[in-house]
């Protein structure tokens, strides 16, 4: 009798583990998935992921391109999975059964969120078609690109890069505030595909080609409803505007000054004694802002350089809502995923070019994040840059890389 209670207990207590250790059907299982994201139009935005167990702790990487974007916040309660995005206050609420995933994707705004359904399949690598014929048409090059917003009727001027390998395409789109970071797709037939997934953004665009030289018929989808439509001629010498003459201060000022407070709400200004007789270049970002995440990743490193040189940054915070601890809270994640050690302050106005010009009231325009504002040792404005031509970019991000660096050595040798 004894004995039977005892094994009647070694296994209840096995079962207990069993279901604390939840159902093998039910968990996030490696290898690399197949996602799409249901716009309201019905339009199915792809990327793909991969899941990897290491010592234990699972792992996700969004993969666009050449880009693989860590995920390490993933929980588990039973059925259900919460990934938290490690930037852009957005997470995936799904459930997961037989090697399935159905729910949600949140993205949250300052006072509401954009829910998006999501699907995703394991053991699927491929994004658009499982099996690409030989594509009749070539897309490799640089595309003079028109984007035309449905309802104000808008036109957007754009360069597009694209690399193609068969029928798999790469590529982005670049515009005077910034690119589109990293995107992914397919050429079939007499059909362009692209997409990216980043936590922030989910991107498609879809096009007719109509011969090696033309696009037509473009539609880009972004987020939950969004839709523009687009058009593209290749064209090889297609540039836009000078990333430095878009954004300008006022006449009568060659000078700015601001006092916000740190993350530690100590209060921060130029006038402080850290930056006097410095080169100072200050960021204007966001931690919503994808494009203000690759500025920040390639600033970092570059500071560590020339910070014993003679240089400070300041980055000022423009998040989705003037509250200090919520910004703070997204702040910091992205603070510490690029260990950033130059200050970064909590400006307490929202990502609105409005907003912009009321903290700084000197500033002429302000056009879109990141900004980045060059100042002397003097004190002085020297030049002001718009947007950030990240790795997404390639020979761009290369060029700007080696300009940018030319300037802050001219500029150091003044005295």
């Amino acid at each position: 009798m004894k004995h039977c209670f005892k094994i009647i207990t070694f296994l209840f207590l096995l079962s207990s583990l069993y279901a604390c250790q939840g159902n093998s059907d039910n968990q996030l299982d490696k290898g690399i998935w197949r996602a799409t994201l249901k716009t309201s139009s019905g339009a199915e935005i792809p990327f793909n992921f991969e899941v990897i167990d290491s010592a234990g702790k699972k792992f996700l990487d969004v993969i666009n391109g050449d880009e693989r974007f860590r995920v390490n916040e993933i929980s588990t309660v039973s059925d259900s999975i919460f990934i938290q995005m490690p930037l852009f206050d957005s997470e995936i609420r799904a459930k997961i059964k037989n090697g399935s995933l159905n729910g949600q994707w949140i993205k949250q705004f300052a006072d509401s969120s954009e829910v998006m359904m999501i699907e995703a399949k394991n053991g699927y690598s491929w994004r658009f078609f499982k099996a690409n014929t030989k594509p009749e048409f070539v897309m490799s090059g640089r595309w003079s690109v028109n984007f035309e917003d449905t309802k104000t009727g808008k036109s957007i001027p754009a360069i597009g890069e694209f690399t193609q390998q068969n029928g798999r395409l790469l590529g982005t789109f670049l515009t005077s505030t910034g690119d589109y970071r990293f995107l992914e797709g397919t050429v079939s037939d007499d059909n362009i595909y692209l997409s990216c997934f980043d936590g922030s953004h989910a991107f498609l665009f879809t096009g007719k080609i109509l011969d090696n030289n033309t696009i037509v018929d473009g539609n880009f989808y972004s987020g939950l409803s969004s839709v523009q439509t687009w058009t593209a001629k290749r064209d090889e010498k297609a540039i836009l505007p000078d990333a430095y003459s878009i954004t300008a201060l006022k006449d009568g000022f060659d000078k700015i000054d601001f006092s916000f407070p740190d993350l530690n709400r100590k209060n921060v200004s130029l006038s402080d004694s850290k930056f006097k007789n410095k080169i100072v270049l200050v960021q204007f970002f966001g931690s919503w802002c994808p494009n203000c995440m690759d500025e920040t990743a390639y600033l970092v490193p570059f500071y560590k350089k020339y910070q014993r040189k003679g240089l400070e940054i300041v980055a000022l915070a423009y998040e989705r809502t003037a509250d200090y601890e919520r910004s703070k809270r997204n702040i910091l994640r992205l603070r510490e995923r690029f260990a950033v050690p130059y200050d970064m302050l909590i400006t307490g106005y929202i990502n609105d070019k409005a907003e912009v010009a009321k903290s700084l009231p000197m500033l002429k325009s302000f056009m879109g994040f990141p900004t980045l504002i060059i100042i002397d040792k003097k004190g002085k404005v020297r030049k002001v840059h718009t947007g950030f031509s990240g790795p997404g970019t390639g020979v761009h991000y290369a060029n700007f890389k080696k300009e940018f660096e030319k300037t802050i050595d001219n500029l150091l040798l003044e005295q």
